[in-house]
């Protein structure tokens, strides 16, 4: 028989990365997450960060963790379907509908859990996905845990939308799904088209808006308030790891279809629930959120200032919408070097590489949060600028991956 570690055993493309002084992953914080942290012993300029709001130092914040932790314990030692629903999960689910406009809301451990315990549930052998090419690994984990058909399309390419509706039989249920916010190129999802296809061809519409929300609309209710739509999406999901400073996702949707998620969802049932100071973290940062929506605007004018910045210093950055701007790197290990070379020089972004990214277009992602100063943004543009006036040719890199086996 075959040893099944042999695959571990071979595996050594971070150990070469390692010895050259190129592995840009694992980084340790000393300190708190913020729009400056302490990490590994030094100063560095966040900007790689989903804290979007920064709301994660946020006082209150802190406090009604803390308060939590002392009323109800440090877990809930079991899922929500038997005893591990708390006063304050229902308070949070029930304000969370309230803000996106839906008729009820179940939240979850995790985001990635949330895609998962959707979708899942939702499609079943006899019904068909149809999922934008760049979406988010756990939704395309979420389609091949629910046993359902999937078609894929070119990224907001909606003619391609349309042929793959077309394959779709008229006795079968379909659900679109979308990002709503791409998380490596921060371009928005075609929601307005996406909407008239899937009521020509009765679809359903399912947004993961985990980068939407607390980012785009008025008040921050995401990709949905942004474009004028949230009559017309049927499920919103979104996470608290990011605007909310928190740990956990949600749902919203019509009663039924939560109703139908907390009974059958195997992720749901067999979970356990997110503990009282997570709960009562997202559910203040939503309270901040809604009594200060001119964080959203603060996040998008800083995001502005910066996306400036780099393009007055020539900077290969991809044009972008939310938070997010990716500079083009092309190569993973070029990618791996200019971050760690940033790092070293004070400021931490994401290197994303292939599968995140097709082969041949890494990035750094670089995203932003509503604290940031214009100070800080130009302290991180002059050195990102000095950092890709010194790193190597894509070709430098590609020699070095021949030499090396990667």
């Amino acid at each position: 028989m075959k040893d099944l570690f042999e695959k571990c055993q071979q595996y050594n493309k971070v150990n070469i990365i390692k010895e050259n002084n190129m592995y840009p992953y694992f980084h340790y914080l000393n300190s708190g997450q913020d729009i400056v942290v302490n990490m590994e012993g030094h100063r560095v300029i966040m900007i790689g960060s989903n804290n979007y709001l920064g709301l994660t130092s946020h006082p209150e914040v802190i406090e009604a963790s803390i308060k939590a932790t002392e009323k109800y314990g440090s877990g809930c030692s079991g899922s929500r379907f038997l005893n591990g629903t708390l006063d304050l999960h229902l308070e949070l689910e029930a304000e969370l509908a309230e803000f996106l406009h839906k008729e009820e809301a179940v939240i979850f451990s995790t985001g990635f859990q949330s895609n998962l315990a959707i979708i899942s549930a939702i499609a079943g052998r006899n019904d068909y996905i149809i999922c934008d090419k760049e979406n988010h690994a756990s939704i395309y984990d979420g389609c091949r845990l629910s046993f359902a058909r999937m078609l894929r399309y070119e990224h907001s390419d909606m003619i391609d939308l349309e042929r793959q509706l077309q394959l779709v039989p008229e006795d079968k249920g379909c659900l679109i799904v979308t990002d709503g916010v791409f998380s490596m190129g921060g371009d928005l999802c075609k929601l307005p088209e996406i909407v008239k296809l899937a009521k020509k061809y009765g679809a359903r519409i399912m947004i993961d808006d985990a980068h939407g929300l607390g980012v785009f609309g008025e008040h921050g209710r995401g990709t949905a308030e942004y474009f004028g739509l949230e009559n017309d999406v049927d499920i919103i999901m979104g996470t608290f790891s990011k605007s909310l400073a928190s740990l956990g996702g949600f749902m919203v949707a019509k009663k039924e279809v939560c109703n139908y998620i907390r009974h059958t969802s195997r992720p749901f049932i067999f979970a356990a629930s997110i503990p009282p100071s997570c709960v009562a973290s997202a559910l203040t940062s939503l309270r901040i959120l809604k009594r200060e929506p001119e964080r959203v605007k603060n996040l998008l004018d800083i995001t502005e200032y910066m996306r400036n910045n780099l393009k007055a210093r020539n900077l290969p950055i991809r044009e972008s919408q939310a938070p997010i701007i990716p500079i083009n790197t092309y190569d993973d290990i070029r990618t791996f070097y200019a971050c760690k070379v940033l790092f070293d020089n004070g400021v931490y972004v994401n290197p994303c590489i292939s599968p995140a990214v097709p082969v041949g277009e890494a990035i750094i992602r670089t995203s932003y949060t509503a604290t940031h100063t214009k100070e800080l943004m130009d302290e991180a543009a002059d050195i990102i600028k000095k950092v890709f006036d010194e790193l190597p040719s894509v070709e430098y890199f590609k020699k070095f991956a021949e030499e090396n086996n990667l």
